[in-house]
């Protein structure tokens, strides 16, 4: 497994992140069976684990600290983000101090954990002021109870204003950016990637499959079965509907990148993540495993060099810094820039 520095906080992360967003009620209930894969990953040399309050309401972190227990918590790098809410409760969410550091306590208690290695803001909350954010998340890595703290599908202008607020007003700064990244979800290229290089963050691309449409079963002429879970085969039911305009695109292109990754003798899971950790911006794939099986299919693409030449067409697939579909960018929960009361007098 191939090791890279994480931003400039001195801790090398794996090049393959494990996602645990499946593990619990959402993807996969079965508790001992989430800690196998998680341990097999472990195993295998990946040494980040990323995942989130609101995973499951809680049980994805549950189930993370049972994998960790019994020693292996001392050489995981721990991830796991608030924000999103959990619950009813409108105070339950965002990133107020009070929120943060409520939350910051529940997770800690669900991880089995003195600490956390990095604390994310799962997506910047509009309503409070940035400053606010920044001087919670500080006191926490003064206090010791984290380590170093990110965020989530933040704009450019945004990781350049979160910057800026550090320096002059003497926070501790965002570490890391957590952007949505794959051959189908290419956006982040023109600007998001390059802003997080320069300013020295580590970032931790989430969705190399594009949701699933790079896993290899999406081809034409294959009936289209959609996500394996039945939580997300409910919340995601028109997502992989090949008749909307949007997803019959993105059946082209996964088409299209198969027949190419046929041709180079790879898998197209093995082609998908290698594109993205290939990118000097990025410093691990987050790979979010239901099933041992994925998780096999997954640590495959460790390893796994591709040529200019291939990556040459790869973008004549999919042109730099294109999306085949732009709501897959994240631009929607990152930012109310695009809601119609936000752009109309």
């Amino acid at each position: 497994m191939d090791y890279r520095p994480l931003g400039r906080t001195g801790v090398s992360v794996s090049q393959l992140c494990l996602g645990a967003m499946m593990f619990g009620a959402f993807g996969n209930s079965d508790h001992d069976d989430s800690v196998a894969i998680i341990h097999r990953a472990l195993d295998a040399g990946i040494n980040v684990i990323d995942t989130a309050d609101a995973y499951s309401g809680g049980e994805s972190e549950e189930i993370v600290g049972k994998a960790l227990a019994g020693g292996r918590r001392d050489h995981v790098v721990l991830a796991t983000k608030v924000g999103l809410p959990m619950g009813e409760d409108p105070n339950h969410r965002g990133g107020s101090r009070r929120w943060i550091t409520a939350a910051v306590e529940a997770s800690l208690r669900r991880l089995g954990t003195d600490w956390i290695d990095l604390y994310q803001v799962h997506r910047l909350d509009p309503a409070t002021d940035l400053d606010e954010t920044l001087g919670a998340l500080s006191d926490l890595v003064h206090a010791g109870k984290i380590r170093a703290f990110g965020a989530s599908a933040v704009a450019p202008s945004q990781i350049v204003e979160a910057q800026w607020i550090a320096e002059r007003r003497g926070r501790e700064r965002f570490r890391t950016e957590q952007p949505p990244y794959s051959i189908l979800t290419r956006a982040v290229e023109y600007d998001v990637l390059p802003t997080s290089l320069r300013h020295g963050l580590g970032v931790l691309a989430f969705s190399p499959l594009a949701g699933g449409w790079l896993s290899g079963k999406y081809r034409k002429g294959h009936e289209i079965s959609g996500p394996g879970s039945a939580a997300r085969q409910q919340r995601f039911a028109a997502a992989m509907d090949a008749s909307l305009p949007a997803n019959a695109a993105r059946l082209d292109a996964a088409d299209a990148l198969g027949t190419l990754a046929d041709e180079a003798g790879l898998t197209l899971v093995q082609l998908a993540i290698a594109f993205v950790t290939r990118h000097p911006a990025v410093t691990s794939a987050i790979v979010g495993p239901r099933t041992m099986e994925h998780l096999e299919s997954y640590l495959e693409a460790d390893g796994v060099e591709l040529s200019a030449e291939l990556l040459d067409r790869i973008d004549e697939i999919v042109p730099p810094g294109h999306s085949v579909d732009v709501a897959d960018n994240a631009w929607a929960t990152s930012t109310n820039a695009l809601d119609p009361a936000f752009r109309r007098r």
